[in-house]
């Protein structure tokens, strides 16, 4: 491609691979002889981690019997490295510790003033305690629904799709429950406390971390092609005021370049997708996140009440403010007369892990913080230090930053298979495992190695941090890395880090290549135990 061209890949690069990275062919390239033979490790993986793009690099391996500690193979150990989004397994996990697998977040809805005849003559508050599926992610199996290539994804990541499920049978369900406790009309506000912990952006391709969440306070927006020259069709999900979509994408020929952008008027709620979609392709999927995640509910709140026949006086659409709250504690002692029970924080774990949600994760560690008395987020990572100290994890072996993973997040390989041995150790220890991406079958590592014999066999969480290489156009990939289990060859039961950082790709089917890299180091390990 074009100089400039490519500098503008590369620039977009730079932020779409903080997301988990797909699979895909790897390229070969002439060895380099960083690494030294390492015992245990086969010369298969030897040769991938010497390869041309991890030239410069730097690896950390670590291998671990979880049955009985023998340490099989161990490299670079005990050096802190970057683990990008398994760092999701120290928030999760310690959510997952502190709570327990079984704990269910309760969203209440209650009332302040008194309902004469069917009026509330006061406010109806929503009060948000960090669910982040708010039932509406949950499948006929009561397990949660998600897709390998998830949503959160969808405008940096091609192929990104959305589940079978209804973003707002949460909110709906809290509505219904509303008119049977005999309220038939607000004479007051519909409020959104979203006062449990500080919302926070959490950066350009995440949006904000809020203890609200309806639909991952997305509009998820499906184009599908028609006939060429015409405008394709696009659907819009949820349906919620004020937002609605002006479509200029056109339909061309089968062999013509689907390409689509999002913008948005936040002022009037209109969002704009411009671009093409080829004749015969698959829908192509955008989104657009909220930048006001309570404004946004409200708005689905107030809409879900009218559709079961509550009247609310006051307008659909208007910025949500707690200005006119009592404190807290005293909103909590308000009468309820509505409540959503969340699924079980493994299904939430099992949603982060698979799919690699960032604001998901961060959600866990303002959990944590709201847990010890505090609604800054940043004090959900400190308190995950004991929680882990607790269950056998030297909290020294790693230095966190956040919960979600992204730049500045320090492991060792030796703290990794340190946590999963920890869980590995637990009555829940099968649920925590079953929470982690299944390499060939489920999550980030779907598409990975799926005719390998160890596909099925290996679960583990992905991480991947990337950035451009201005200087030379190229990218970097700051971050490949593995850390969970194998189920080997043997029915040995490893727990596994494997950690990649600093290499080096000339365009981005290299970079995509770095997933079946490690996929490929996974199935040699399988292969020798």
């Amino acid at each position: 491609m074009a100089d400039t061209a490519r500098a503008q890949t590369i620039r977009r690069f730079g932020a779409a691979v903080l997301a988990a990275g797909a699979g895909a062919l790897a390229l070969a390239g002439p060895a380099h002889a960083a690494v030294p033979p390492i015992p245990g490790l086969s010369p298969d993986a030897i040769a991938i981690m010497n390869s041309a793009p991890y030239a410069n690099g730097q690896w950390a391996v670590r291998v671990v019997d979880v049955a009985t500690g023998e340490v099989l193979v161990d490299y670079n150990s005990d050096v802190l490295v970057e683990p990008a989004s398994v760092t999701k397994t120290y928030s999760v996990g310690a959510a997952w510790l502190a709570f327990g697998p079984d704990h269910r977040i309760i969203t209440p809805v209650v009332r302040s003033g008194q309902v004469r005849s069917g009026t509330l003559d006061g406010d109806l508050v929503l009060v948000a305690k960090g669910d982040i599926t708010m039932g509406g992610q949950t499948g006929p199996d009561g397990r949660v629904v998600f897709t390998d290539l998830d949503h959160n994804d969808a405008n940096l990541l091609p192929g990104a799709t959305i589940g079978r499920n209804d973003p707002l049978a949460g909110i709906d369900a809290l509505a219904r429950q509303v008119r049977a406790s005999g309220i038939r009309q607000v004479a007051g506000d519909v409020v959104i406390d979203d006062r449990l912990f500080i919302t926070r952006d959490l950066g350009e391709n995440d949006g904000p971390v809020s203890p609200i969440v309806v639909n991952n306070n997305l509009i998820d927006l499906v184009t599908t092609p028609t006939a060429p020259g015409r405008p394709a069709a696009v659907r819009m999900r949820p349906v919620v005021a004020p937002w609605s979509v002006e479509n200029k994408v056109r339909t061309v020929s089968s062999q013509g370049r689907t390409s689509i952008d999002v913008a948005a008027d936040e002022s009037t709620g209109v969002i704009t997708l411009t671009g093409t979609i080829a004749a015969g392709s698959a829908p192509a999927l955008k989104v657009w996140h909220m930048s006001d995640p309570a404004t946004f509910a409200r708005s689905a709140f107030v809409q879900a009440l009218e559709r079961v026949g509550v009247r609310v006086d006051a307008p659909t659409v208007r910025t949500n403010s707690t200005a006119g709250l009592p404190a807290q504690p005293l909103v909590d002692r308000m009468p309820r007369v509505a409540r959503l029970v969340g699924l079980p924080l493994s299904e939430n774990a099992r949603y982060v892990l698979k799919v690699s949600y960032n604001r998901g994760a961060q959600t866990m560690a303002c959990l944590l913080a709201v847990s010890v008395g505090s609604r800054d987020c940043d004090d959900g990572i400190t308190a995950m230090a004991p929680v882990l100290k607790a269950a056998g994890v030297d909290p020294r072996g790693a230095s966190l930053v956040d919960g979600s993973g992204l730049v500045g997040n320090l492991v060792t390989a030796t703290s990794q298979t340190e946590l999963q041995r920890a869980f590995a150790a637990r009555p829940d220890a099968a649920r925590w495992r079953d929470a982690l991406p299944v390499m060939g079958v489920d999550g980030s590592v779907a598409t990975v190695q799926k005719d390998s014999p160890a596909a099925g066999k290996v679960y583990a969480k992905t991480g991947t941090l990337g950035q451009a290489d201005l200087l030379n156009l190229r990218l970097r990939v700051e971050t490949k890395a593995l850390g969970g289990y194998i189920t080997a060859k043997s029915g040995r039961e490893l727990a596994i880090a494997v950690i990649g950082n600093n290499a080096m790709f000339d365009d981005l089917a290299g970079v995509f290549a770095a997933n079946e890299d490690l996929g490929r180091i996974a199935t040699a390990i399988w292969t020798s135990y």
